[in-house]
Order: structure tokens, then C-alpha cells, then sequence
């Protein structure tokens, strides 16, 4: 009987749905030239019925009973629209399409509008529609995950991981940063540290983020010099009313809290240093060398952003936002650190280092609308970012070093204070233009100015440091004095000058074909010098004193008593100078210009519903040089490289539609790699523990890396925000360049183009998924993973020129390539009246990867795997108010660099970095 009814009940049901109809159709976007409009609201006015619209623009509202209705169509920013006498009959379909379009000027829905470009949806939309493999993150996502600058933020994309402790150094795909490009707002940005040839991502804070996208795969339009990916980060827009955020917050470092935390003297609190204008040889006369008291280990961040639209006439608007933050913070790790060449030089148990970072940053946007056809925006940006570094390295007295003339065995010690700031100007204008109906114009023009310099680097070598700690007031420590500079002052400058600029005309031809043609290009010009002064002891094994306190000892007036100052280039003493008191001359210098220039025609052609095919076509001419002047190079050499090319680079994506949903992606490309101004100057850096220097032999035959790229991918699109996608990657590099320990006495790490081919294949997988909604299925629980495998392998051969090396094994792994990545999250969101909390659980990890190849019996120095896991709790109190808190870096994991060695490891670095505690207040006028 139980049965009987259920089937009575149930036959009932589809006799019901069968007397009912059903509504559907599509919505589209006015303002962008009937795109689709996805996630818009749909409702059967006097009714409980709705629904909203997918990533296509299509919904469907099944079981309608028949009648005659309104249905109302509603989207955050645009104009609501009701449609009457809607007729639904019994067991029929009833098709309403409506276009929608931008509405009036209201507080409340511009700010909404503006969101959407933000949104990981709206993200999603764009990554389902590209023709390439992209994937990106906007400040929706962002701010959730309490995500603070564009290298972390990119962290969150699958295949893509951060140098711990190494900056904002972005590994993509398991190929560092010479096989990286960064834009923004589609214009090339200077790198600024002579060591990278991409700026750092962490010097772009989320404010001035609107989202940063990542495309993996090659397109026409991108320039040559392309392997890994392209990061593109596009700046934050406003249109609306009136509006202003102001945010407080500070942070502690668990490692740091209790510490006597010092830092660089004569710096100020922003991180700006008022000496740049005075002879480096007066700074070192009116300065001592000592670190001071930094007065305080709890770091501060605010920002205040603002912004205004203004209608112009019935067509125009004009809209500003401006942005300012400042953020300091923290860090005091301890460990060993080792120097080892092809011996053990230095060892160091014990370390003590403290980092004072400053991080300032300020943006400006205008966008003046024209009409509906015309697009007008100018953006600036300045970032200042500064360090102190104070390093002791030995504290304990157990340092030793091979050189030392007094004990080999223990007592070494050595201190390293400097100070480092970048100062970033980047200035873009920007447009869109709709000549007509067919074709469109997108451009943009951009000019960046770097200040990247190190004043005044204090380091001083001591011997017998035990005796100091042994209680013993009548034996003490003495002056390392093996060279004159193993007791210093270094300056360096850096300035570089970039004018970029890109041009695309999109045409189309039909629904089926478009073009894209245009021009993208770039010169930029660099310009590198440093000075060096040596503390030139008079006596042999001059007592130290107090190793925290020795501005007494390098007072002016122990001049010529205690010890002599000289730099490394005198002038000739047969002029009767000597080398006493000498004003400073240039170490090293050198000067560098590259210039590309590229032409470009894709088409796109829509073959039928489910096919789609991009072939495309890039002509670039290259062209670098650099002119160096630096010590310690063969007299026969001629000071000077220079290599022009022209490349010919093809590609194809294709996209196949297996469903509305789901995709198969495919693209075939040749690009190319080309050396940077940091590979190919042969000045070397040297640090406490290792040195770092070019090689102009890259720009000899051959003066470029071919790379052969290829990429399947399948999508899946699910529910609103989720998303399935697995993909699989390969590429063929000919004639790589990896950092290499050349063959030297010091050690020195160089590049080198270490063998034919080298060979790249990896598997990436992505999910993001929604466990738990409310009754307006808004996730109230969900999930992402992200997961990479890459396998690489190079063959090797021993490289003679300039600077040599030497293997002793026929291949080995791609350096910097982490076999394998994870990111994962899980986020919570529910709703308890106007108080709406987010808490999310964030973790990353990559594997084991190699930092620079070993040569000769030397082994790799392999930067070790690291697990983070970071947990950040969003508390919206009400519309205006909110707190934040957040703990990062839970797992506190060892970050450590090591040497292999038959044996065993040898590590050259080891310390943990503590946690980070955040608390946030914000305030929305």
C-alpha cells in the first residue's frame, strides 16, 4: 500500500509538470557590445519563482503554471527591466531574451558594479571565454583570503610557487623568473634589483590590485621572450558617487617580539634615506658603522583610499580613485650559515639577522569615458620599498674560516648592516576606441623610472671573537685584516629607464572571424655603478673592543693612526696620493641597453558552435648590448657585447566545446629566451656566504634560447564560482641558461648556457567547489585545490670562455623547478543577521628544487621543500565597519638551502621566519 501511494504521488508530479510550461532565454550586455551577462537575477513578478543567469547569459525556469506574466530582470549597475504579457502555456517553452544596460549615477550600484570586475565569477567568465590558458585572481578573492601584494596572490594559481625568504620571486610551472614576464595593465615593468629580470611581486599591495591575471600559453600579442607565462596585474578603477576607506591595523612576529631588534642608522620611518646627495666618502667620514636601536618590534599598517565620478555633458564621465598605504614589519631569524666553494670557507652555527622592511605605495587613476565608443585612462604608480638588514654572523665565537691568520678552527665573526631602496615610477596612459561598428582600437603608452640602490653597507670581519666571550678581560679579539676590504663600506646605484608602449586593432569580419593586428615594443636603458672602501689597518691584529660599539674605532680622527681608508681602484701613488684618505672612484660599472620591437596578426575564427581556432603570427626584432667596466676581468677583454636578432614566432590555440560547460583546450607555440642585464654583466655581488655574478658569453652564438611550447587542457565549469579542470604541459628549451658554481677559487655562482636541450613536461589539476549554501545558494562552505607535477631534465656540457665550468655527470634537473605544488584553501562564510564573518584556512608547498647547478664534484645548492598554511578571519560588523584578524606563516617551517656533497648535505642557511599576527580595523565612509 506504501508503495501504491508513493506511485500515485509520484505519477501526479509529472502529470503536473507535464500541464506546466517553462520559461527561458538569454541575457545580454549593452555596454559591452551584447556579451553575455552572466549571474543576473530573473524573476516572475507576484511570484517565489526566479532564478539567475549562467556564465553564457542563458537561465531556464522550469514548471510555470500557464498564465499571463511580468517577469523582472535585474543586475547590481544596471538598469532593472520588466517585461509584461509574458504567455505561458501548458507543456510549451517560452523564449524571452533582453538586452540590459548600464544604469543612473547611484551610490549604492556603482560601487556594486565596479566589484564585478573583481569577482571570482566574473573571473571565471573571463577564463572560460579567453583563447588562451589563463587564469586569474581579482580583489574580491583577494581581501578573502587576506592576501597583502600580487606574489602572493599569484601563489593561489595552480603551477605557481614563491622563493621563501627570496623576495617576490615567482616560479610558474616550475621555470624561475628569467623565463617570467610581469605587465601592468598590459605594459612591461621594470625589474628593480640588479638579480631579477622581473619586478618584485610583493611591491604591489592588494590595494592597488583590481585583479592579476596569469596566461600560461602563447598568443601573438605577447612579446617573444616567453616560456613560462605572462602576470599581468591591472590596476584598481572606481565609478560612483563620493566614497572613503580608511584602514588601521598592526603586527607582531612571534620571532621578533623580546628580541634587542636593531637596524641601519640614518634611515627614516617610511624608508627613505636623505644622504643620496652627498659624497659617499664624507657619508663614511660623518657616520659611524654601528647599528642603532630600532625602538620598537610591532610593525604598523594603514591606508586611506578614495575616489569620485563627475557626468560630463549627457555622453561623458569622468571618474578619479586615488590610493595610499604604508606597512612595516618585522623579522629576526637565527641559524647557521656556510660559505662553501669547492671547500668549506666559512662556517657560521650561529647567525643572528634582523630584517626592518617598509613597503609605500601610492596610486592614481583617471578614466575620462568620452561617449560609449571612447576610453580615455591615465595611471600612476610610486612604490618605495626599503630594508634594514643587521646580520652577525658567529655570534657564539665558533665561526671559523680556512683564511683566517690567528685560528682557522673557531672565532670568526663577521657583521652586516645595510640598507636597501627601490623607488619604482611608472606612468601609463591608456585607450579604447570603436571606429565603427568592425573595428576597434585598444593602445597604450608607459614610461617607468627605477631608483634601486644600496647606500652604505657596513661589514666587518673579526678574529678570536671567543676570547671576547670568554671572561677574560685582558685577551680580546682583533681586526680580520687578510685584504684591506675585509673591513668595508659599499654604495651602490642602480637606474633604469624604460618607454614601452602596444597598439591593437581588433576588426570583425563576421560572427565567425575577427583579427587582431598590432605593435608592441620596448626600450629600456640601465646604468649600474658602485663604490667600495676598504678599512686598511695600520698595526697587525688591532684590538676590537665591543663588536656592537665600534664607532670609535673607525672615528675620523683614527685616521692614519689606526687604519687608512682606500678604494679598490687608487689613483696612482707616483702622483703622491697613496692610498690615504682617497675620495671615492667607481668600482664597477657598467651600462646596458636592450631594444624589441614586434609586429603581430592573429585571427579568430569560430569554425561552428563547438570549434574555435586562433593561429597567429609575431615578427620581433631584437636588439641588446652592454659596456662594462669591472675588476678582476682578463686584460684581453674586450669590455663590451652585443647581439641583434629577428624572430619568427608562430602560434596556435584552439578551443573545443564538448558542452555550454566544458572545454578542451590546445595550443601550440615558438618563443624564445634572451638574456638579462644581471646574466650577462660580469660584475659579481658578493654576499657574506656566496657570490653572484654575469656572464657576457651569452650574448655570443647563439644569443637566445628556442622554445617549443605545448599545452592540452579540459574545463569544466560547473555551478556559479566552481570549476573542474585537468592539463598537461610540455616544452623543449635549446640552449638553456642556469645559474652554475663557475669554476673559480671564490665559489662565484654565474650563467651559463649549460647544454643543447633541455626538456620540460608537467600535469597541473584544479577544483574549486562549493560544499555548503544558504537558501539563496551562496556558499557557505567551499573548497579549492590546486596541484602541479612537472619533470625535467637537461643535458650538460662543460662551457669555456670568459668564465668556464666543468660537469661531471651528462644531465641533471632544470634549476628551479619544484617537482611538485600544492595550494589548497578552505573558506567559511556564514550569515548571522548584518554580521557576516569569513574565515579561511590557506596552505601551499613545493618540493625540493635546485637553486644553482653544481660543476666540477661540486653538487647542486638545492633551496629545500617548504609547507605554509595561513588562516585569516574577516569579521563585516556592519556596512561601515569591520575587523580583521589574521595568523600567517602556522606551520613556522625550516627554511633552508643546502649544498649536496657525497656524504650527505651541507647546510648553508637554515632558520625559521616565526609567525605573523595581524589585526585589522577598517572603515567604509
Amino acid at each position: 500500500m506504501k508503495h501504491f501511494f508513493t506511485l500515485i504521488l509520484f505519477l501526479s508530479a509529472v502529470i503536473a509538470q507535464a500541464q506546466n510550461g517553462t520559461i527561458t532565454g538569454s541575457l545580454s550586455d549593452k555596454e559591452a557590445a551584447g556579451q553575455p551577462l552572466p549571474f543576473a537575477n530573473i524573476l516572475i513578478k507576484g511570484t517565489s519563482k526566479g532564478t539567475t543567469s549562467d556564465f553564457d547569459g542563458n537561465y531556464i525556469i522550469n514548471n510555470v503554471e500557464p498564465g499571463t506574466y511580468t517577469i523582472e530582470f535585474s543586475f547590481v549597475g544596471y538598469q532593472s527591466v520588466e517585461k509584461t504579457n509574458i504567455v505561458v502555456t501548458a507543456g510549451n517553452t517560452t523564449v524571452v531574451n533582453q538586452e540590459m544596460s548600464a544604469g543612473a549615477l547611484l551610490d549604492e550600484v556603482i560601487v556594486k558594479t565596479t566589484v564585478r570586475k573583481e569577482t571570482e565569477a566574473a573571473l571565471l567568465l573571463d577564463q572560460k571565454k579567453a583563447t588562451t590558458i589563463k587564469q586569474s585572481i581579482g580583489a574580491q578573492e583577494l581581501a578573502r583570503k587576506g592576501v597583502s601584494d600580487a606574489a602572493a596572490a599569484v601563489t593561489k594559481i595552480s603551477g605557481i610557487s614563491k622563493q621563501e625568504g627570496g623576495g617576490g620571486n615567482v616560479y610558474v610551472r616550475g621555470l624561475g623568473d628569467r623565463y617570467l614576464n610581469t605587465t601592468y595593465n598590459g605594459l612591461s615593468l621594470p625589474a628593480n634589483n640588479i638579480e631579477k629580470k622581473n619586478m618584485d611581486l610583493n611591491l604591489f599591495s592588494s590595494d592597488v590590485i583590481q585583479n592579476v591575471g596569469v596566461s600560461k600559453t602563447y598568443a601573438a600579442n605577447f612579446y617573444g621572450d616567453f616560456a613560462a607565462g605572462n602576470v599581468d596585474i591591472v590596476a584598481k578603477e572606481y565609478t560612483g558617487d563620493f566614497f572613503l576607506d580608511v584602514d588601521l591595523g598592526t603586527s607582531i612576529n612571534t620571532n621578533a617580539v623580546g628580541s634587542n631588534f636593531v637596524k641601519s642608522e640614518g634611515t627614516g620611518f617610511f624608508g627613505f634615506y636623505n644622504r643620496y646627495q652627498n659624497d659617499p666618502y664624507a657619508v663614511i667620514l660623518s657616520h659611524g658603522v654601528d647599528a642603532i636601536d630600532a625602538n620598537a618590534t610591532t610593525g604598523l599598517l594603514g591606508s586611506i583610499s578614495g575616489g569620485k565620478s563627475w557626468d560630463v555633458g549627457e555622453e561623458s564621465r569622468l571618474s578619479v580613485f586615488a590610493t595610499a598605504s604604508f606597512g612595516n614589519n618585522y623579522e629576526f631569524r637565527e641559524g647557521p650559515a656556510v660559505d662553501y666553494t669547492t671547500v668549506e670557507k666559512k662556517r657560521f652555527p650561529n647567525s643572528e639577522e634582523y630584517e626592518y622592511s617598509r613597503n609605500t605605495t601610492a596610486m592614481a587613476n583617471i578614466v575620462y569615458r568620452i561617449n560609449g565608443d571612447h576610453k580615455i585612462k591615465f595611471n600612476s604608480l610610486f612604490i618605495n620599498d626599503a630594508t634594514d638588514q643587521a646580520s652577525y654572523f658567529g655570534t657564539k665565537g665558533l665561526g671559523i674560516n680556512r683564511d683566517a691568520i690567528l685560528n682557522t678552527d673557531k672565532g670568526f665573526y663577521q657583521s652586516n648592516i645595510q640598507f636597501e631602496q627601490d623607488m619604482i615610477f611608472v606612468n601609463q596612459i591608456t585607450g579604447t576606441n570603436s571606429i565603427n561598428e568592425k573595428l576597434k582600437l585598444d593602445w597604450g603608452l608607459g614610461y617607468n623610472k627605477v631608483f634601486a640602490r644600496q647606500p652604505d653597507r657596513k661589514r666587518i670581519s673579526v678574529e678570536r671573537y671567543d676570547l671576547e666571550l670568554d671572561g677574560d678581560p685582558n685577551t680580546n679579539a682583533t681586526f680580520f685584516s687578510n685584504i684591506a676590504f675585509d673591513n668595508q663600506r659599499y654604495f651602490q646605484n642602480i637606474e633604469d629607464d624604460e618607454l614601452n608602449a602596444r597598439i591593437n586593432f581588433n576588426y570583425e569580419q563576421s560572427e565567425d572571424l575577427s583579427f587582431n593586428f598590432g605593435y608592441n615594443g620596448r626600450t629600456k636603458k640601465r646604468v649600474f655603478d658602485n663604490i667600495r672602501y676598504g678599512y686598511d689597518f695600520i698595526q697587525p691584529n688591532t684590538e676590537v673592543g665591543d663588536v656592537r660599539d665600534l664607532n670609535g674605532v673607525f672615528a675620523p680622527e683614527n685616521i692614519g693612526t689606526v687604519f687608512n681608508t682606500v678604494v679598490f681602484n687608487a689613483l696612482d701613488p707616483a702622483n703622491g696620493l697613496g692610498n690615504n684618505n682617497l675620495p671615492g672612484r667607481t668600482e664597477n660599472t657598467y651600462e646596458g641597453n636592450l631594444m624589441v620591437h614586434g609586429v603581430f596578426g592573429e585571427a579568430v575564427y569560430q569554425l561552428n558552435e563547438k570549434l574555435s581556432l586562433v593561429p597567429g603570427l609575431r615578427v620581433e626584432l631584437f636588439d641588446q648590448d652592454i659596456t662594462y667596466d669591472v675588476i678582476n676581468l682578463p686584460p684581453t677583454d674586450p669590455g663590451f657585447r652585443e647581439a641583434s636578432e629577428v624572430f619568427f614566432l608562430p602560434s596556435l590555440n584552439v578551443k573545443y566545446a564538448l558542452t555550454e560547460d566544458q572545454a578542451l583546450r590546445f595550443s601550440f607555440s615558438s618563443t624564445v629566451s634572451n638574456p638579462e642585464f644581471k646574466e650577462v654583466a660580469p660584475f659579481v655581488y658578493e654576499d657574506v656566504t656566496q657570490r653572484i655574478g654575469g656572464n657576457p658569453d651569452l650574448l655570443s652564438d647563439p644569443a637566445f634560447s628556442r622554445i617549443y611550447n605545448l599545452d592540452v587542457k579540459y574545463e569544466w565549469f560547473m555551478e556559479r564560482g566552481e570549476i573542474f579542470s585537468i592539463g598537461a604541459f610540455a616544452k623543449a628549451i635549446n640552449d638553456p641558461v642556469n645559474l652554475v658554481v663557475a669554476n673559480d677559487a671564490t665559489g662565484t655562482q654565474r650563467f651559463f648556457r649549460t647544454g643543447d636541450r633541455a626538456d620540460v613536461l608537467g600535469f597541473e589539476l584544479e577544483a574549486r567547489k562549493g560544499l555548503l549554501v544558504d537558501a539563496e545558494d551562496e556558499n557557505i562552505l567551499s573548497a579549492g585545490l590546486n596541484a602541479t607535477y612537472t619533470y625535467t631534465t637537461q643535458d650538460l656540457k662543460s662551457s669555456q670562455g670568459i668564465f668556464s665550468t666543468t660537469f661531471d655527470r651528462d644531465s641533471d634537473q632544470l634549476q628551479g623547478a619544484s617537482p611538485l605544488l600544492l595550494n589548497a584553501d578552505l573558506s567559511y562564510s556564514p550569515t548571522f543577521g548584518e554580521y557576516k564573518p569569513v574565515a579561511n584556512l590557506v596552505f601551499s608547498y613545493f618540493s625540493d628544487r635546485i637553486d644553482a647547478l653544481g660543476s666540477g664534484q661540486l653538487g647542486n645548492i638545492i633551496e629545500k621543500g617548504v609547507p605554509t598554511i595561513d588562516f585569516v578571519w574577516k569579521n563585516t560588523i556592519n556596512e561601515h565597519f569591520e575587523i580583521n584578524a589574521s595568523v600567517k606563516n602556522l606551520l613556522n617551517p625550516t627554511i633552508e638551502r643546502v649544498r649536496e656533497i657525497d656524504g650527505g648535505d651541507i647546510a648553508l642557511s637554515s632558520y625559521k621566519r616565526g609567525l605573523n599576527l595581524g589585526l585589522q580595523l577598517k572603515y567604509k565612509f
